[in-house]
């Protein structure tokens, strides 16, 4: 099983991290999910009949998180969060987009519970995850852009393996290498708060709700946290 990593510079400057990890193993990204359609199709009623909104900037889940951008140098305005991208798109266009099974099930989660989320196929990752600063001289090769090749700042944090980065700014841009697909079959999926002391009860609840989703298609799931108390999941 891969090891995930959370760095020591990491867990001081936030020390109120908590990192679920949700893996399925035997995912079957081709056949039909009926859970995630209804969880999808759910949550857009419930935005265009006012009786749920997406969390926005002014909540203090992406409060926290703007905050934290600004620490390592990153503008959040310009440069989003996943989940406040994710919430504001779904508040103007009122649809989640669709993208494949397993990425849908964590997009619901992720702008219901106002918590971001992402995903690695663990069979293109190389050797270790570790959520560290950027030393700078990284590559990353962003999402759905495979002949680009960027280099993170200096102290931004970054998931990041032997091969190079695996998401950019923290939670906001996934890396080509590693991105889920339907015929991605073991993947662990993401879920992350900055105030475990306020939000891990809702984080652990999000969690146990992306493994209802995956569960029925795949042929094992489990759970892991990584924090500063716990920084090493394998």
């Amino acid at each position: 099983m891969t090891t995930f990593q959370l760095s020591p510079a990491v867990a001081e400057a936030f020390p109120d991290t908590l990192v679920a990890l949700v893996t399925a193993t035997g995912l079957r990204g081709r056949e039909s999910w009926p859970l995630t359609t209804a969880a999808v199709t759910d949550l857009e009623r419930e935005l265009a009949d006012g009786t749920w909104l997406p969390a926005d900037e002014t909540d203090p889940r992406i409060e926290a998180w703007h905050t934290a951008y600004r620490s390592f140098g990153t503008n959040p305005r310009r440069v989003r969060p996943s989940v406040d991208a994710l919430g504001r798109r779904l508040a103007k266009k009122g649809a989640l987009p669709r993208i494949n099974p397993a990425v849908d099930a964590y997009n619901v989660v992720s702008v219901r519970h106002g918590l971001p989320a992402g995903a690695f196929d663990l069979d293109h990752v190389a050797g270790e995850v570790v959520i560290r600063p950027a030393e700078g001289t990284e590559s990353f090769t962003p999402l759905g852009e495979p002949d680009t090749v960027e280099n993170p700042g200096p102290g931004e944090i970054v998931y990041a393996d032997d091969s190079g980065v695996l998401t950019r700014h923290w939670n906001h841009r996934d890396a080509h290498r590693t991105r889920v697909t339907e015929d991605s079959t073991h993947v662990t999926f993401i879920l992350e708060t900055l105030s475990a002391t306020r939000d891990g009860h809702l984080l652990k609840t999000a969690a146990t709700e992306l493994q209802d989703l995956l569960a029925p298609h795949a042929d094992g799931t489990t759970v892991r946290y990584l924090g500063p108390s716990g920084p090493s999941a394998g």
